[in-house]
Protein backbone atom coordinates (compact mmCIF):
# COMPACT_ATOMS: atom_id res chain seq x y z
CA UNK A 1 0.00 0.00 0.00
CA UNK A 2 1.03 3.68 -0.60
CA UNK A 3 0.89 4.90 2.93
CA UNK A 4 0.95 8.41 3.77
CA UNK A 5 4.29 9.73 4.39
CA UNK A 6 3.75 10.76 8.18
CA UNK A 7 1.61 7.67 8.50
CA UNK A 8 -2.25 7.91 9.79
CA UNK A 9 -5.67 5.76 8.97
CA UNK A 10 -5.57 5.61 5.53
CA UNK A 11 -4.60 7.37 1.97
CA UNK A 12 -6.98 8.55 -0.64
CA UNK A 13 -5.78 8.76 -4.55
CA UNK A 14 -7.30 11.08 -6.51
CA UNK A 15 -7.20 10.45 -10.42
CA UNK A 16 -8.53 12.57 -13.58
CA UNK A 17 -7.81 10.75 -16.82
CA UNK A 18 -7.74 12.44 -19.58
CA UNK A 19 -8.12 11.65 -23.91
CA UNK A 20 -9.98 7.87 -22.71
CA UNK A 21 -11.61 6.01 -26.02
CA UNK A 22 -15.00 7.41 -26.19
CA UNK A 23 -16.59 4.36 -26.62
CA UNK A 24 -14.96 2.64 -23.52
CA UNK A 25 -16.35 5.24 -21.55
CA UNK A 26 -19.96 5.07 -22.08
CA UNK A 27 -19.97 1.07 -22.05
CA UNK A 28 -21.28 0.71 -18.49
CA UNK A 29 -20.78 -2.95 -18.36
CA UNK A 30 -17.14 -2.73 -19.81
CA UNK A 31 -16.66 -0.17 -17.14
CA UNK A 32 -17.78 -2.63 -14.16
CA UNK A 33 -15.67 -5.05 -15.05
CA UNK A 34 -12.61 -2.50 -15.18
CA UNK A 35 -13.36 -1.30 -11.61
CA UNK A 36 -13.70 -4.97 -10.53
CA UNK A 37 -10.16 -5.77 -12.42
CA UNK A 38 -9.04 -2.60 -10.88
CA UNK A 39 -9.57 -3.88 -7.32
CA UNK A 40 -8.37 -7.24 -7.67
CA UNK A 41 -5.16 -5.96 -9.20
CA UNK A 42 -5.18 -3.92 -6.14
CA UNK A 43 -5.13 -6.62 -3.59
CA UNK A 44 -8.61 -5.40 -2.38
CA UNK A 45 -11.97 -6.89 -1.02
CA UNK A 46 -15.17 -6.54 -2.81
CA UNK A 47 -18.34 -6.11 -0.48
CA UNK A 48 -20.75 -4.09 -2.69
CA UNK A 49 -21.00 -2.61 -5.82
CA UNK A 50 -23.56 0.21 -7.09
CA UNK A 51 -24.14 1.42 -10.69
CA UNK A 52 -25.88 4.78 -11.44
CA UNK A 53 -26.87 5.49 -15.19
CA UNK A 54 -27.25 9.37 -16.73
CA UNK A 55 -29.00 10.70 -19.47
CA UNK A 56 -27.73 10.89 -22.29
CA UNK A 57 -24.38 9.14 -21.38
CA UNK A 58 -22.20 8.60 -18.05
CA UNK A 59 -22.60 7.08 -14.96
CA UNK A 60 -20.94 6.25 -11.13
CA UNK A 61 -19.88 3.08 -10.40
CA UNK A 62 -18.87 2.52 -6.65
CA UNK A 63 -17.54 -0.81 -5.22
CA UNK A 64 -17.92 -0.74 -1.46
CA UNK A 65 -13.90 -2.44 -0.38
CA UNK A 66 -13.47 -3.94 2.92
CA UNK A 67 -10.53 -1.37 2.64
CA UNK A 68 -12.77 1.04 2.06
CA UNK A 69 -13.77 2.20 -1.58
CA UNK A 70 -12.99 2.86 -5.48
CA UNK A 71 -15.36 4.88 -7.14
CA UNK A 72 -15.30 5.97 -10.98
CA UNK A 73 -17.41 9.08 -12.48
CA UNK A 74 -17.56 8.95 -16.24
CA UNK A 75 -18.15 11.89 -18.81
CA UNK A 76 -17.81 10.22 -22.35
CA UNK A 77 -18.85 13.61 -24.09
CA UNK A 78 -15.33 14.88 -22.77
CA UNK A 79 -13.36 11.72 -22.72
CA UNK A 80 -12.73 12.06 -18.97
CA UNK A 81 -12.81 9.88 -16.41
CA UNK A 82 -12.42 10.70 -12.48
CA UNK A 83 -11.37 7.87 -10.31
CA UNK A 84 -11.55 7.59 -6.38
CA UNK A 85 -9.21 5.36 -4.49
CA UNK A 86 -9.48 4.78 -0.75
CA UNK A 87 -7.44 2.38 1.53
CA UNK A 88 -7.72 2.09 4.95
CA UNK A 89 -5.34 -1.39 4.79
CA UNK A 90 -1.82 -1.63 4.34
CA UNK A 91 -2.07 -4.58 2.00
CA UNK A 92 -4.24 -2.60 -0.83
CA UNK A 93 -2.26 -0.55 -3.44
CA UNK A 94 -4.69 2.38 -4.38
CA UNK A 95 -2.10 3.43 -7.43
CA UNK A 96 -2.44 -0.28 -8.86
CA UNK A 97 -5.77 0.39 -9.37
CA UNK A 98 -5.73 3.87 -11.14
CA UNK A 99 -2.85 1.74 -13.68
CA UNK A 100 -5.67 -0.85 -14.71
CA UNK A 101 -8.45 1.76 -14.83
CA UNK A 102 -5.73 3.90 -17.17
CA UNK A 103 -4.23 0.95 -19.05
CA UNK A 104 -8.06 -0.14 -20.05
CA UNK A 105 -9.73 3.39 -20.68
CA UNK A 106 -6.50 3.92 -22.97
CA UNK A 107 -5.94 7.61 -21.43
CA UNK A 108 -3.79 9.80 -22.70
CA UNK A 109 -3.20 11.86 -19.56
CA UNK A 110 -3.33 11.06 -16.06
CA UNK A 111 -2.96 13.74 -13.24
CA UNK A 112 -3.19 12.53 -9.48
CA UNK A 113 -3.11 13.30 -6.02
CA UNK A 114 -2.32 11.11 -3.34
CA UNK A 115 -3.87 12.67 -0.06
CA UNK A 116 -3.11 11.50 3.68
CA UNK A 117 -6.22 10.32 5.80
CA UNK A 118 -6.44 10.40 9.37
CA UNK A 119 -2.61 12.04 10.04
CA UNK A 120 -3.65 13.34 13.25
CA UNK A 121 -3.70 9.37 14.35
CA UNK A 122 0.38 8.33 12.71
CA UNK A 123 1.72 5.87 14.86
CA UNK A 124 5.09 6.75 16.12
Amino acid sequence: MHESPAGGLGVQVAADLYGCDPALVDDVPALERLLHAAAEASNATVVDALTHTFTPVGATIALVLAESHLILHTWPEHEFVALDAFTCSEAMNPEAAVEVVRAGLRAQRVESSVVPRGSAFART
